[in-house]
């Protein structure tokens, strides 16, 4: 165990107390108290420190840990009053691999394992690759925890390696330097998983997020139903997740297009993995922007996936603005007839907002467009009920006349 772990629990909890009438939302769910709700708050409290959480009735609210730095100044891990320590972190890591056990078919083996809050560990990120973990570990107070949750995932998953990839704005205003590299075992240059019965490769702990958008596995799925038939745009195709998914759906060709030159040759090495006939298939390194302005082709089913463009919240009307753009030159290489699958993955861009940006957007290109299906990550990235700030990837799947 770690000195940090240590120090975070094995001294009684700090108490603090809640404003009068600011318990509502911890009582109905929500994970996080925002320092202004609360009466006190120590500006010495050790950040990542486990504290009871009352009401200002004295009634108990949960047990969480601190950070009086954040605006999120507490996270709950539990509205039970009980200790945080070894056995507590395996719970929820068993009770978390229980749930994909029901939820995850037997044709997957890369699935998101912990979701933070989702899965009672606020902070903490876990994404499984066959038998490769990927920990993000993103807040002050999962850094306490970090001893016991690398134990608990050895105990309960028995993985080959488990990878660290920490960094991103949670964790620096948390007050944290970013962290990776192998945790468990030897870190893999590449992992080959099973994503609905094909075979896709990860980069484990490299490349964007954890190395796969476990996220869009049921997407893929949607998409390969779709497929048949079809011309396919696999926009920021990053590694042909949805490429070789339309292929295997029996689309008549698949065009995959992303700047980087890593991804693109993996994408159509797993397109040939697959067995996919090479004719149907062409693999183009380049920013997509660019693409859809100067080509003059046209697709019966595009799928739209970028990057997060709204990293914070003052950025929305720029991110906005960019969505927007995307999706209209996308519109306007859809033939009569196509389906567009289009996405977005900021946190800040809901889904209301999203379906206005994209709505503005039909408008400008004069095409006729049908809402057919509102698309989300699968049921792999649980979010509480009570906490909707933990929903962030939106999708639409639309008809264009």
């Amino acid at each position: 165990m770690t000195g940090n772990a240590a120090a975070g629990s094995s001294a009684a909890p700090i108490t603090l107390h809640l404003r009068s009438g600011k318990d509502r939302p911890a009582r109905l769910g929500h994970p996080w108290i925002f320092s202004g709700a609360l009466r006190d708050l120590p500006a010495a409290l050790d950040p990542g420190a486990i504290v009871r959480v009352l009401a200002s009735d004295g009634s108990f609210v949960g047990v969480g840990y601190a950070n009086p730095a954040c605006t999120i100044a507490v996270r709950v891990l539990s509205r039970e009053d009980e200790p945080i320590d070894a056995a507590f972190v395996r719970r929820r890591v068993a009770a978390a691999q229980a749930l994909r056990a029901l939820v995850v078919g037997a044709d997957s083996d890369a699935y998101r394992l912990l979701n933070g809050e989702g899965d009672g560990l606020p902070g903490v990120v876990v994404d499984r690759f066959a038998d490769v973990l990927v920990v993000q570990i993103l807040t002050a107070g999962a850094e306490r925890l970090r001893a016991w949750l690398i134990e608990a995932l050895v105990d309960t998953c028995a993985p080959r390696a488990i990878v660290e990839r920490s960094d991103g704005a949670v964790r620096a205003a948390e007050g944290l330097e970013p962290s990776s590299g192998a945790l468990v075992g030897a870190a893999p240059d590449d992992v080959e998983v099973r994503e609905n019965g094909l075979r896709v490769y990860v980069s484990a702990g490299a490349g964007q997020k954890t190395g796969h958008f476990c996220d869009q596995r049921v997407n893929r799925a949607r998409v390969r139903a779709l497929a048949g038939g079809r011309r396919v745009l696999d926009a920021f195709s990053y590694s042909g997740g949805f490429a070789v998914h339309a292929g295997a759906g029996g689309a008549a060709h698949v065009t995959a297009v992303d700047s980087s030159a890593r991804a693109v040759a993996r994408a159509a090495q797993a397109w040939e993995r697959n067995h996919l006939e090479v004719a149907r298939s062409l693999f183009v390194e380049r920013d997509v922007g660019q693409f859809l302005r100067h080509i003059d082709e046209s697709y019966d089913l595009i799928v739209l996936d970028p990057p997060a463009l709204v990293r914070q919240r003052k950025d929305v009307a720029r991110g906005a603005r960019a969505y927007k753009d995307l999706n209209l030159w996308a519109l306007r290489r859809a033939a009569p007839g196509a389906l567009l699958c289009t996405f977005t993955c900021s946190q800040h861009v809901d889904r209301d907002l999203f379906r206005k940006i994209v709505a503005g957007a039909a408008a400008d290109a004069r095409r006729r467009v049908t809402l057919l299906e509102a698309l989300g990550p699968g049921p792999d990235h649980p979010v509480a009920l009570a906490h909707p700030e933990g929903e962030y990837l939106h999708g639409l799947l639309l008809a264009v006349a």
